[in-house]
């Protein structure tokens, strides 16, 4: 029997009254928002309404993936039906996908088969424009930076000095580097910029670290967009730009609220991508999540290494929630993949060896799952593997990974969220259950009064597994600016290859002795972190020679079709 498509799947459901959802997780009447009958945005207000904190604290994270993804965000989804069959009221907190992917080659990101955050097309789409919202703000702040430069430059901007980069929601290349104010003086000042995709702004980070409208507005306002010609900061406040673009995003910093395929409230906010930002739905988000049920499942971007590093390091800064227990999604073919016998590439079929029974290649990518279990503990947290289960998959295969995971004390459950949904879920939400009941002991891995360099060391040998760091000329001059500007207390957001454990996507597995090369640092000072640039990493994507936007299209009654 062939399974219908997610967007056949999501159509075919029997969605509740978003009002019913609202209600089940405590949320004040007057603070829903309608946005159409099945989505709403949540009024900050509710945060103090709804009353103290009552959920126990879940992150779903993962090992490094392969390019097609091991369905962690399916998981996540998952898990929190799955604990609705253990009689327990969960909420998911997401990030928003972006339109980038969508249109790319991952395809969207709503999860998949029968554990979906529903209605499936506005999730992944358009949702309730706050990714609009952010590409307004920051491309006013451009704007005004460049009017600024060209009305005489009262700050003394050097046009080789300005920071600030355009975004666009969309994969673009021939947008990384471009000359602006061509077309003779009457159109501006001529200058070298470029775009970043919108998930890489730093109004996207802003928006999802902020606790509040007030705390939001000031860190727009102290957000630097680049320096004078005596090398000192310029903050959006210098260049009046910081209220007007709080202004575009006011109603964007409230919460998306939706459901999953079988009713669980899940909370849609805020996109940035884990490898080039901090790669976590928003603070409020898990404000309002954590008053709603008892378990909050959060899902952090890409692996523990990058995604869940973040979340322990930036964002419990931010927020004080620190996580009660840490969902690490594998699966038989990653782990085949960090054997390195195999080449598995974005937008082709898995290759038909890969497929075949082989636990013994299995078991050679299994170092990488125990370096992300030493993650995870490294935090004081208490891991739990999920074994995403394939069709293709074999006992055996599933065997070695769980051998693993019982040399190394950690519960573990095979996990089928896209085949059977919450049911199939039921035996990891067990597992979390058990593992949340024991206490936890979080610690972040640097103190604020650490030096940023030191502090860049400490991520990469501690977390990465690498053996040091190599900072070239311009990364050390920027890292000694920046302690003298006083920005030294602020954590560290990397910006990584997430398919390798190091900075090289080629090194797989759990590579040792390695050097992680740091190229150049920008300061998110707005944002609130230090960002170093490591190996080939760049904040605008390109599509692919198939992207997923050949086969999107609309039909004779208007529907959407071809979205995945």
């Amino acid at each position: 029997m062939t399974m219908p498509t997610d967007l056949e799947i999501a159509r075919g459901a029997n969605l509740r009254r978003i009002e019913d959802i609202a209600e089940e997780m405590g949320i004040p009447s007057d603070s829903v928002e309608h946005h159409g009958r099945e989505m709403a945005k949540i009024s900050l207000s509710a945060i103090d309404q709804m009353g103290p904190p009552r959920a126990k604290y879940v992150l779903v994270t993962a090992t490094n993936p392969t390019p097609l993804g091991e369905g962690k965000t399916t998981i996540a989804i998952g898990l929190a039906q799955g604990f609705k069959h253990i009689d327990r009221q969960a909420v998911v907190t997401l990030r928003q996908p972006s339109l980038g992917p969508t249109f790319g080659i991952k395809g969207g990101a709503a999860g998949g088969g029968f554990s979906q955050v529903v209605p499936m097309e506005e999730m992944n789409l358009h949702l309730t424009g706050d990714f609009h919202a952010i590409t307004a703000a920051n491309n006013l702040i451009s704007a005004l930076i460049d009017n600024h430069i060209y009305r005489g430059n009262q700050l003394s901007l050097g046009a080789d000095d300005v920071t600030w980069k355009r975004v666009l929601d969309m994969n673009d290349r021939a947008l990384r580097d471009i000359v602006t104010g061509l077309g003779g003086k009457i159109n501006g000042v001529p200058r070298e910029t470029g775009f970043d995709i919108t998930a890489a702004s730093e109004v996207m980070a802003m928006l999802g670290l902020a606790t509040s409208l007030q705390d939001l507005r000031e860190r727009l306002g102290r957000t630097v967009i680049g320096y004078d010609r005596h090398r000192e900061p310029v903050t959006a406040e210098d260049l009046k730009a910081a209220g007007a673009a709080a202004v575009l995003l006011k109603d964007a910093l409230s919460p998306n609220l939706m459901q999953t395929l079988e009713g669980t409230p899940a909370i849609v906010h805020t996109g940035p991508f884990a490898n080039i930002a901090h790669g976590n739905s928003s603070v409020v988000g898990d404000f309002v999540g954590i008053r709603g049920g008892d378990y909050l499942i959060t899902e952090a971007g890409f692996g523990s290494d990058i995604g869940a590093e973040k979340l322990f390091n930036i964002k419990s800064r931010v927020s004080g929630l620190e996580p009660d227990a840490a969902v690490i999604v594998t699966t038989v073919r990653t782990m085949k993949f960090h054997s390195g016998n195999y080449a598995i590439r974005a937008g082709r079929p898995l290759p038909d060896e890969l497929l075949r029974e082989n636990p013994d290649d299995v078991a050679a990518g299994t170092a990488n799952l125990r370096r992300h279990i030493a993650i995870v503990r490294r935090h004081g947290v208490t891991p739990v593997v999920a074994i995403n289960a394939f069709p293709t998959d074999h006992p055996s295969e599933h065997e070695a990974i769980s051998r693993v995971c019982d040399e190394e004390g950690v519960r573990w459950a095979v996990a089928q969220p896209h085949a059977e949904g919450g049911p199939g879920m039921a035996d990891l939400a067990r597992a979390v259950e058990d593992a949340v009941a024991e206490d936890s002991q979080f610690e972040l891995l640097y103190p604020d009064e650490m030096p940023l360099r030191e502090k860049i060391e400490t991520i990469a040998t501690d977390v990465y597994g690498a053996g040091g760091v190599k900072f070239d000329a311009k990364a050390e001059r920027q890292l000694a600016r920046y302690e003298e500007l006083g920005w030294g207390h602020l954590p560290i957001c990397m910006a990584k290859t997430q398919y390798s454990l190091s900075h090289d996507a080629s090194l797989l597995g759990a590579p040792t002795g390695w050097i992680l090369r740091v190229r150049e640092v920008q300061a998110s000072v707005g944002a609130g972190f230090i960002l170093p640039l490591t190996g080939t990493i760049n904040r605008m994507p390109g599509l692919g020679s198939h992207p997923s936007a050949h086969s999107i299209d609309i039909d004779e009654d208007g529907k959407v079709v071809g979205l995945s």
